[in-house]
């Protein structure tokens, strides 16, 4: 990977179920091509190097990535941000804020998914709000689903476009975030929506289908999660409905 010159598009592995390369090539083709920067938050120091990856940075506080690691890797010249174990942000928020420090315009997390704690997951969603500035791209991946954030303007004016590009067949759920998204349109998805509203609280966008390679979604108003997720065959361990 390219380690010179400010870093566009960055990698933070959290400590959450990191799936393996091969599943993360076959589900999201090029979701490392042109990583600049690599950042680990604490225990997603070892589960990047599962995947073949050296972080240019750890971030944490000790707590799942032993004592002794972290000493190990400062004396063999690793650049450590050490934080204290009572802190109000979580490793893998501290690990986006200092992608995005380094001039990260495009962050893919890692581990952020799955697990035993949905609080973890539900906080890591949320940290898609979190870019500054605002045109930064942040997107959640594990072996089946990826997560954005799309947020438009406050006061209406020309939609946010973003492109849903993927294979046909696979779910295409977008569900409002803090308040109803307006001014939602689709093309490319079986259910198409035309210039309207997804209120908060009912599940009007949950399982929408790509029919196109290329489809797109496009938001007028409001915070938009747009989630992804890979069709599996029961032979995969999919759902055979």
């Amino acid at each position: 990977m390219n380690r010179t010159g400010a870093a566009r598009r960055a990698l933070v592995v959290a400590d959450g179920d990191v799936p393996s390369r091969d599943a993360l090539d076959e589900a999201w083709p090029g979701w490392d091509s042109g990583v600049e920067l690599v950042v680990a938050a604490d225990g997603g120091w070892d589960k990047a190097r599962l995947l073949g990856i050296t972080p240019d940075l750890l971030v944490g506080d000790a707590d799942s990535l032993p004592e002794a690691r972290f000493d190990e890797l400062a004396a063999q010249g690793v650049p450590i941000e050490r934080s204290p174990v009572a802190k109000d942000e979580s490793d893998a928020e501290l690990a986006l804020r200092a992608a995005l420090m380094r001039g990260a315009t495009h962050v893919s997390v890692l581990g952020a998914l799955g697990g035993a704690r949905f609080d973890h997951a539900m906080a890591n969603v949320c940290l898609l709000d979190l870019p500054d500035p605002d045109d930064a791209q942040v997107d959640l991946l594990d072996g089946t689903t990826r997560v954005r954030l799309l947020r438009a303007p406050a006061a209406d004016g020309a939609a946010l476009d973003c492109a849903l590009d993927g294979a046909t067949g696979d779910l295409v759920t977008l569900l409002p975030l803090g308040m109803a998204a307006v001014g939602v349109t689709t093309s490319g998805l079986q259910y198409p929506l035309r210039d309207e509203t997804l209120a908060l609280g009912p599940a009007r966008g949950l399982s929408n289908v790509r029919i196109a390679a290329h489809a797109s979604v496009q938001l007028r108003r409001g915070r938009l999660l747009v989630i992804e997720t890979r069709t599996l065959s029961p032979e995969q361990g999919g759902d055979p409905e």
